[in-house]
């Protein structure tokens, strides 16, 4: 299994404005950051805004934030919305031309497989990936004197863990 660019770049993406709490963050800033083509970005910050991982502002000081607490927002969540509509194998198209299909038992395997995965993925939250992780964050700051995690919380996340 491979994750489309798509699903790398939303991830990216999310874990920047969750480095970057309480700012607008722009496309251009963002794509910097992670490596991306602005309009490759572009795609993918649209779909963002409209399942309601960000919010978006537009104009002269536009750009878009985290719609909800990085503790909300699932991994497995965003997996499905950039991976879901696409076919883990012909079999799972209108276009199967497969001459095994109607007798092949795989598919109903492979696609509990695909579930399981994604559902192994629902309990991690993006906070989880991000928290107390002074390596990302030295890459994702968008503003370098900021310090996005407050170092108390990570001392105590550091003591739990």
């Amino acid at each position: 299994m491979r994750l489309t660019t798509r699903t790398n770049l939303a991830l990216r993406t999310l874990m920047v404005c969750a480095v970057n709490p309480g700012r607008i963050v722009r496309k251009a800033e963002v794509a910097t950051a992670i490596n991306a083509s602005e309009n490759h970005l572009a795609q993918v910050v649209n779909q963002l805004g409209q399942v309601g991982f960000i919010t978006t502002l537009r104009g002269r000081h536009g750009g878009f934030s985290l719609a909800r607490p990085a503790e909300e927002i699932s991994v497995g969540d965003v997996f499905r919305v950039f991976e879901g509509s696409l076919p883990f194998m012909e079999c799972q198209t209108a276009e199967n031309t497969c001459p095994l299909k109607g007798v092949c038992r795989l598919s109903a395997h492979l696609t509990r497989a695909v579930e399981a995965f994604y559902a192994s993925l629902d309990p991690l939250m993006l906070s989880e990936l991000v928290d107390c992780n002074d390596g990302l964050e030295a890459i994702l700051a968008l503003d370098p004197g900021a310090r996005a995690i407050e170092t108390g919380r990570c001392a105590t996340a550091k003591l739990d863990a």
